[in-house]
């Protein structure tokens, strides 16, 4: 498995953690690209003192007590003209979780000014697997369009929208959700929630 992952600027850094948290016991390499803004957004949503990509990713190893074997590579946000940035080199997917309103705008546009966005483009253009998590209520008009247009051009819209169906106890239940679906739109099973079950009927 060789992923592009992004982080662009937009509450809900528990649903990047969870997801990182289970890719770093799994085997493969990922392409971390993180916004300037979601340093910001994660230092404050988790009380801590995390400056760069790095420092999140030792956060994440040391709070859950992780022995990774998935590789990590730190890409710089706004260094367009990195390997990744090119359609000539391949990986399987790209996520962007969480992905903020304006990254979806800029991408449905066809705008690259950062190397999320560009991975994204690259994504679309090479028809290789594309996934958004945003991260937004209530939706306006504008998003939606932009969603629906990407939709159109095959990425996949996976809303920070957990079920409840599997009675989570805590937040981490919650995020595990959205991240579990992440893996299953990657065709990786995992145990982060529990599927869903029907009871027999009367």
């Amino acid at each position: 498995m060789k992923l592009v992952l992004g982080m662009a600027g937009a509450s809900g850094s528990i649903y990047a953690a969870r997801f990182i948290k289970q890719l770093l016991v799994l085997p493969g390499e990922t392409h971390l690209i993180v916004s300037p803004a979601s340093i910001r957004i994660f230092r404050e949503e988790y009380e801590t003192n995390v400056q760069t990509p790095h420092d999140i990713i030792d956060f994440i190893t040391n709070k859950w007590k992780l022995d990774p074997i998935h590789k990590i590579h730190y890409k710089k946000f706004l260094d367009i003209g990195a390997d990744i940035a090119s359609g000539s080199n391949t990986w399987d997917a790209t996520l962007i979780i969480p992905c903020s309103m304006k990254t979806i705008a800029t991408i449905n546009a066809g705008i690259t000014e950062n190397l999320i966005e560009r991975c994204a483009d690259v994504t679309l253009k090479e028809r290789r697997r594309l996934i958004l998590v945003p991260r937004e209520t209530p939706y306006n008009s504008i998003h939606l369009r932009n969603m629906l247009s990407l939709d159109s051009a095959g990425a996949i819209l996976l809303p920070a929208s957990p079920g409840f169906y599997q009675m989570p106890k805590t937040l981490d239940d919650l995020a595990d959700f959205i991240a579990g679906r992440a893996f299953q739109l990657l065709g990786i099973e995992t145990e982060l929630f529990p599927k869903w079950r029907p009871g027999e009927s009367e």
